[in-house]
């Protein structure tokens, strides 16, 4: 039952899941050449089915829900309107789904917080809306996804060492 909740919410807000999957697809596309979106998205439904992460994504998108309505007490209001880039409880929240998965999870997350792809952006750049945790719990699970698929994959205990260049 929640995980069709979280999907709904996520919807709700403007995120599909075959938009996260769009992103896990991209992650790890480079390492398994073979990997389907449909995969990814399997992935992506995975990880949201975890109980955790579902808290943590109900929790995000009820404050950005309340900030959108001016109803958290000053100076929480204020920050979440300026999305304060000192706040850092969004990524906060973020790297406790990442962290279901590991250290790649947790390296992907960082390098989506940056770069902000497709619906990351998206949903960074705010418009009306009020987007300052959704952005980071959406790059959350598309890290978590991707890593869960890399610890999935065959080649996941052959590491190789870089070339010397």
């Amino acid at each position: 039952m929640s995980f069709e909740i979280a999907e709904a919410q996520l919807l709700r807000r403007g995120v599909k899941l075959g938009d996260i999957a769009e992103i896990v697809h991209s992650l790890q596309i480079v390492y398994n050449s073979e990997l389907t979106l449909e995969e990814c998205l399997d992935s992506v439904k995975a990880v949201l089915h975890k109980r955790e992460v579902q808290y943590t994504l109900f929790t995000g998108i009820a404050l950005d829900e309340l900030a959108e309505k001016k109803l958290l007490p000053e100076p929480l209001q204020a920050i979440m309107e300026a999305d304060e880039p000192l706040y850092g409880v969004d990524e906060t929240m973020a790297l406790g789904i990442t962290s279901v998965f590991g250290m790649i999870g947790l390296t992907s997350f960082g390098y989506l917080d940056k770069v902000k792809p497709e619906i990351i952006g998206r949903l960074n750049d705010m418009g009306e809306q009020i987007h300052v945790f959704l952005d980071d719990l959406v790059a959350g699970l598309a890290a978590a996804a991707s890593a869960r698929i890399a610890h999935k994959s065959p080649k996941a205990n052959d590491y190789q060492s870089p070339k010397q260049v």
